[in-house]
């Protein structure tokens, strides 16, 4: 038999009870809602997860063809890649590798889609800025210039600010922009860390032009 509530806890009971009818819809949706989102992301985790598994498979026969020299090969493994996994790293990474082949090869053309395509569709920013880097060397081939200031203008990651600089001062210094040039390349050299050989470049440079880059101040 069941023993009989007292004052107390019929009172706790009843004030449960109140609460409950007060205020219970509201927590039932703060529930639905953070458990909802957990799903959610623990179902996102798990799709990326999914998706950088398969793509890593599709990367190791890219990866055999680009070995072997094998191109027509590595632009299929690509080609899959692209259409199944084209928001992995590993797809990009293998865009990137896709156009320095064809550039090595002097090939211009395919080397520009491949890079186009990852500045387009690239979800990693520093991916991104490494092709708008190798866009801007194949616009100088061409003497694009305009082309190539303008991908150097783009926004891109402090770890590329130094590079982007450089290859500004590059262009300009073939345009006859002397001026610029030097400003250009004295970005770069406050850009660089200390422990960044290309610096030394950037210092060459800039020494080439009659400033010396150790009165520039720390960067």
């Amino acid at each position: 038999m069941a023993k009989p509530l007292d004052l107390d806890e019929q009172e706790q009971l009843d004030q449960i009870k109140h609460f409950w009818a007060k205020y219970g819809n509201a927590i039932s949706a703060v529930l639905i809602v953070v458990f909802g989102a957990l799903a959610a992301w623990n179902g996102w985790q798990y799709w990326q997860n999914k998706q950088a598994s398969e793509a890593a498979v599709l990367f190791d026969e890219f990866e055999r063809a680009a070995n072997a020299g094998e191109m027509e090969r590595m632009q299929r493994a690509l080609t899959d890649m692209k259409n199944q996994y084209g928001g992995t790293v590993l797809t990009a990474q293998a865009a990137l590798l896709v156009a320095k082949t064809h550039a090595d090869r002097e090939q211009p053309v395919p080397a520009r889609e491949a890079l186009n395509w990852v500045v387009q569709s690239a979800k990693d920013d520093a991916l991104q800025a490494i092709a708008r880097l190798r866009l801007s060397a194949l616009d100088m081939q061409d003497q694009a210039w305009d082309a190539a200031l303008a991908q150097l203008s783009a926004p891109m990651p402090a770890a590329f600010t130094g590079l982007a600089a450089d290859r500004r001062g590059d262009v300009l210094l073939a345009q006859g922009r002397s001026d610029e040039a030097r400003q250009a390349y004295e970005a770069a050299y406050r850009a660089l860390g200390d422990q960044d050989p290309y610096r030394t470049l950037v210092v060459a440079k800039l020494a080439a032009m009659g400033v010396d880059a150790q009165r520039l101040g720390a960067p």
